[in-house]
């Protein structure tokens, strides 16, 4: 292939994973503009709500994750019978998850009281943390077949579904959280009623999709239960549970900096949603390309076609650093504008500027390490990347924002100038494994013929 088709195939593939990962990120950007109308307490509260939410729920997107890189190997090898026992034992790993996470969620939720947060913005928090901690089970439903179909190469419906919901979300928004049209009115809750009304909803729609699909009739095996290998368990979670992980460090290391900024104030964990929301929009739009990495990696390496594989992974990287430098210019040009849309508080809005200039500049590495993750995935290699992103942020990263932020007295702007270091460090790593591991593959291939 040239370099000119591989894009085109990326694109063709990548497109309805961005927009359907765009259309999950709306659901919250659309709750906190929404809420964001109602005052600054409760924009905070959401922010911290979601902290806590998001922590624990891309664990379990990381654990749904070892779906698509082994569905992906198999279909390169056609190997029907093993795609079906990956999506019985797929939903049954991801249910048990789910149900762990939300039991997380309920028990520790009262800890919040207890990271020295500003006590209005807590009070508000956590009835809406144990409302949006109920679709953590039908999201990981959704999610299940979603990897599945992704490791199909089949993209769209996710991404109709998702966009759907996301309208359904927006409207019930409008209903709930301001008492239109006869329903109470519930504030911040009712964002956290919407949320869960149209995540059971997704789960429910993607899988009635894969079971009734035609392009998947030969796996309606897979949705029975029972007759499951424990050692096929094993190897999923193998990749699962490291991929969670990696997530988590990289996420609570973006939660932790959201508790350093709740340290400053309301102020201050407000304009931090605001720039951490938007700087996830454009995140979204490249995870696309690293979930098209995992799949189009996995399934050379199932043909064992290692130059397409390099050659595909390679160019994902190259259409993520085109996508985020647009981004980036964005973020910088709009950086007073943007904020707009969330909040008319001036004081925020100052706040938020800064922040955006700082988010423009680490679009870049932010991109890249998105696409050089997911083509590790294909490679069902997770374990190395997840301590590159410890160290990168926990080690490296939040040390020096806070050192920025409350030694050396540059507060908000400190704290992201830590994360804009680690995000740099990570990215350049990643890239440095993709490369040195497909090029030992390219070896071995050689070698072999």
């Amino acid at each position: 292939m040239t370099i000119k088709q591989h894009f085109k195939t990326n694109f063709l593939l990548a497109y309805p994973v961005m927009i359907s990962m765009l259309g999950q990120v709306m659901t919250g950007v659309a709750d906190s503009i929404m809420i964001g109308r109602t005052g600054a307490t409760p924009l905070a509260a959401s922010s911290l709500a979601n902290v806590v939410f998001m922590l624990l729920l891309t664990f379990g997107i990381g654990v749904s994750y070892a779906i698509t890189p082994f569905v992906a190997e198999a279909d390169g090898k056609q190997d029907k019978k093993s795609i079906t026992d990956l999506l019985r034992h797929g939903i049954v790993i991801n249910l048990v998850t789910g149900f762990v996470l939300l039991i997380i969620i309920l028990v520790t939720g009262p800890l919040l009281h207890h990271i020295n947060q500003p006590e209005d913005v807590v009070v508000l928090s956590i009835p809406y943390l144990y409302i949006i901690s109920l679709s953590i089970v039908p999201f990981m439903v959704f999610q299940t077949y979603r990897q599945f179909g992704e490791g199909l190469h089949s993209t769209r419906m996710a991404m109709i579904i998702v966009i759907a919901c996301n309208l359904l979300n927006v409207l019930l928004n409008y209903l709930l959280i301001y008492g239109k049209y006869g329903f109470p009115e519930m504030g911040l809750n009712g964002a956290g009623w919407a949320t869960l009304i149209s995540r059971v909803l997704m789960g429910a729609l993607m899988m009635l999709y894969i079971y009734y699909g035609k392009k998947f009739t030969d796996y309606r095996a897979g949705f029975a239960f029972g007759n499951y290998s424990r050692k096929l368990i094993s190897r999923m979670l193998n990749i699962g549970i490291p991929a969670g992980i990696q997530f988590i460090f990289e996420v609570s290391a973006f939660g932790f900096s959201a508790i350093m900024m709740g340290w400053l104030g309301t102020t201050a964990l407000a304009a931090h949603q605001i720039a951490i929301n938007l700087a996830t929009i454009s995140y979204m739009t490249t995870s696309g390309l690293g979930a098209a990495a995992t799949i189009r990696v996995g399934s050379y390496l199932g043909q064992r076609d290692i130059p397409t594989l390099r050659m595909a992974g390679f160019t994902l990287m190259g259409m993520a650093l085109i996508i985020m430098t647009v981004w980036g210019v964005a973020f910088v040009v709009w950086r007073h504008e943007l904020p707009l849309l969330y909040i008319d508080d001036q004081s925020v809005i100052s706040m938020a500027a800064p922040l955006l200039i700082i988010a423009g500049l680490f679009q870049l590495s932010d991109g890249m390490q998105v696409v050089c993750a997911g083509a590790l995935r294909g490679l069902q290699d997770v374990k190395i990347p997840s301590l590159m992103i410890f160290v990168a942020y926990w080690v490296i990263s939040l040390p020096l924002g806070y050192w920025l932020g409350f030694k050396l007295n540059y507060g908000a702007n400190g704290i992201w100038m830590g994360l804009l270091i680690g995000l740099t460090i990570t990215a350049t790593a990643m890239f440095v494994r993709f490369a040195m591991l497909s090029k030992k593959l390219l070896h071995t291939s050689v070698t072999t013929e």
